[in-house]
């Protein structure tokens, strides 16, 4: 058994690559049908805003759904996006349950020996929630017995964490507010995630909690593909380059992010 949700979207909505219509389908499923011909099936968790998120529709929304759509035109295909949790993206890829992965996944070593990456569209970084119950001030602070570090399941905080951290105790955890919940209610020192989150998340919770934006880790956004397939990167990059050419990324920097000044200090240049 199987739950789906299908909309539609004329292709007005995006601004610009101009086609007839594109089909965008929010899978929630246990088994999925086969795949058309012509369907560009896209895993995404639509779970983090601005990015991949749901809108007061419950209609797929934000900067890397709005990509999506443009990149399905690009390609001259029917756009399918696929609500995958985080951790499942990597697998649904190379198992052919979707082609791509836009989900502001970071294209780094560990991943990189079970996708393939397109070129980096956004530069980013990671940086730490702090509690205010916690005195940590830095996160070499953060490498002693007795402190204890909330990370979401399969991110780079995790990986961070696990690999720069061997002292603290690392608390895994399923989704960003359950980590953020952690770090609010004094269970954990902190929670490593990327600067937007955080900067978002403290200024939701000023009063439980501190935000240091500055990375503790570079990193950058790509579009994951799966192995092999050259011929799909490489159209992949070819439209990166043609949107950021036409300011595709600081167009919808304008549309989705409020604080845009702030972000680019944190080297979201949206361009």
């Amino acid at each position: 058994m199987f739950l789906a949700r299908i909309f539609r979207f004329r292709a007005s909505a995006c601004t610009l690559y101009p086609a007839s219509c594109i089909l965008l389908l929010c899978l929630a499923l246990a088994g999925c049908a086969k795949k058309q011909a012509n369907q560009l099936v896209i895993g995404m968790e639509l779970s983090y805003p601005p990015f991949e998120m749901t809108d007061e529709h419950n209609q797929p929304s934000g900067i890397g759904v709005e990509m999506g759509h443009a990149l399905a035109v690009y390609l001259h295909k029917d756009l399918v996006v696929q609500n995958t949790a985080f951790v499942g993206l990597i697998p649904a890829l190379n198992t052919g349950k979707i082609d791509l992965i836009i989900s502001s996944m970071t294209a780094n070593d560990e991943r990189r020996q079970a996708i393939d990456f397109s070129d980096p569209y956004l530069h980013t970084g990671i940086s730490l929630l702090l509690g205010n119950r916690s005195n940590a001030q830095s996160v070499d602070d953060l490498n002693q017995p007795g402190r204890k570090i909330a990370v979401k399941n399969a991110t780079t905080g995790y990986l961070y964490a696990r690999d720069h951290l061997p002292k603290a105790e690392i608390v895994q955890l399923a989704d960003m507010a359950a980590c953020v919940l952690e770090v609010v209610q004094g269970k954990c020192d902190a929670f490593i995630y990327d600067q937007m989150s955080v900067y978002q998340l403290h200024n939701k919770n000023p009063d439980t909690t501190r935000a240091i934006l500055a990375p503790i880790q570079r990193e950058d956004w790509a579009i994951g593909v799966r192995k092999g397939n050259d011929a799909l990167r490489e159209q992949v990059n070819a439209f990166i380059k043609d949107y950021k050419e036409k300011h595709g990324l600081e167009t919808l920097g304008d549309k989705y992010i409020h604080d845009k000044e702030a972000f680019k200090e944190m080297g979201y240049p949206f361009s």
